[in-house]
């Protein structure tokens, strides 16, 4: 299947993206010619709006709650296992690109969340705080419902895993209505997404993905779940260059032999060909309480400070979602582009809509006790 857009295509959406531009605060570039090599001269991710790990007034000070997963709270059962009872909330409300919870039905649930009593851990687990899904390609298509919701074909090409009916029209509602995922839990309704890639014009999907929920801060035990429906962007797609620090082409070679050698463009690593190209790209672990998005999608969430805790902006510790993208080339890999443009502008997204009991518990019994689980959610 041609998955690229034709021309009459990308004529179609130019409209629609000059309205959307000035509001959109991601991926905003019309989709270009999939595998070009070219950088993109439209705007992406993170190309407007405030600094993801700097205060704004929008977002600065404590928040009056701090949530859990939003709608149901956990409570134990006199048996000790947690029972789930619902919590009235008022619809998520939306001004100026920022989705604001109810403070009320998040605070009960974040209290019925540490009212939880964690399950015995048993064996020996690694002193990790981690638990994972492992998931396969769903889909592409040229759809953003995070940065460019409502607007079909106006992102560049996307490859979605986890939940399968991700589209332009997604919200939180519909992903939760459909049970279809390509991950290994059922009980994880998500939507994950990364720019396609293309070799010498050609897709190239990933053979796996694994969608790691941990922690990176100095103490985990204050994790709690992200609310229900909480979208966040990480990476940029405006950027087509490397760092100044060269530190911006995170592709790395995993298996043995590992790194040979270097793309011609220098860009990729070349690997042994018992190993495969691989992409590791984590979001931010710091949640400002008060909003499941922002106007740049960045600016709610935010990364642990040098003493290894949240900030006071953004005082909420939720899992640290990192992305580990293993593709099917090794030792050649020239031609290599993303739908976005260049290796460098390699981003993700994550539209959370796991089921809140299965995602309160593997918090609670994982990452709140520093261990490894499997994903199952099983010691």
């Amino acid at each position: 299947m041609n998955l690229r857009p034709t021309p009459g295509q990308r004529r179609s959406v130019t409209a629609l993206l000059l309205l959307s531009v000035a509001l959109a605060g991601g991926c905003k570039e019309a989709p270009g010619t999939p595998g070009a090599s070219s950088p993109s001269s439209d705007t992406g991710i993170g190309s407007s709006g405030p600094d993801p790990e700097v205060s704004t007034s929008a977002v600065a000070g404590e928040p009056s709650a701090t949530p859990s997963a939003s709608g149901t709270s956990a409570t134990p059962s006199a048996a000790g296992k947690p029972s789930t009872t619902p919590v009235s909330a008022a619809p998520p409300t939306t001004a100026g690109g920022w989705i604001t919870i109810d403070p009320t039905a998040q605070a009960a649930a974040t209290k019925a969340f540490f009212a939880r009593k964690p399950k015995a851990v048993t064996g020996n687990p690694v002193k990790v705080p981690e638990f994972n899904v492992g998931c396969k390609t769903s889909h592409h298509n040229s759809d953003d419902p995070i940065v460019l919701p409502k607007l079909v074909g106006g992102s560049h090409n996307h490859t979605f895993w986890g939940n399968r009916s991700t589209d332009a029209n997604s919200t939180a509602e519909s992903l939760r209505a459909s049970t279809a995922t390509t991950c290994n839990s059922p009980d994880d309704q998500s939507a994950y997404w990364v720019p396609t890639m293309y070799q010498n014009g050609k897709v190239v999907d990933p053979t796996e993905v694994t969608v790691y929920y941990g922690s990176r801060l100095k103490d985990p035990s204050r994790t709690q779940p992200f609310p229900f429906g909480l979208r966040m962007i990480t990476g940029n797609a405006k950027n087509q260059v490397d760092t100044p620090d060269k530190q911006g082409n995170h592709f790395w070679c995993a298996g043995i032999g590992g790194e040979i050698g270097r793309s011609a463009d220098k860009t990729f690593p070349v690997c042994a060909k018992t190993a495969n190209i691989v992409r590791q790209i984590t979001f931010p672990d710091c949640w400002d309480g008060k909003h499941l998005d922002s106007p740049d999608h960045k600016a709610h969430m935010a990364n642990g400070d040098h003493t290894g805790a949240c900030p006071t902006s953004h005082p909420v510790p939720v899992p640290s979602v990192s992305f580990v993208i293993s593709y099917p080339l090794s030792a050649n890999t020239d031609g290599i582009t993303l739908a976005s443009g260049t290796s460098f502008s390699m981003h993700a997204d994550f539209f959370n809509a796991w089921k809140d009991e299965a995602l309160a518990a593997r918090v609670r019994n994982c990452l709140d006790q520093g261990v490894k689980c499997n994903s199952a959610g099983n010691f």
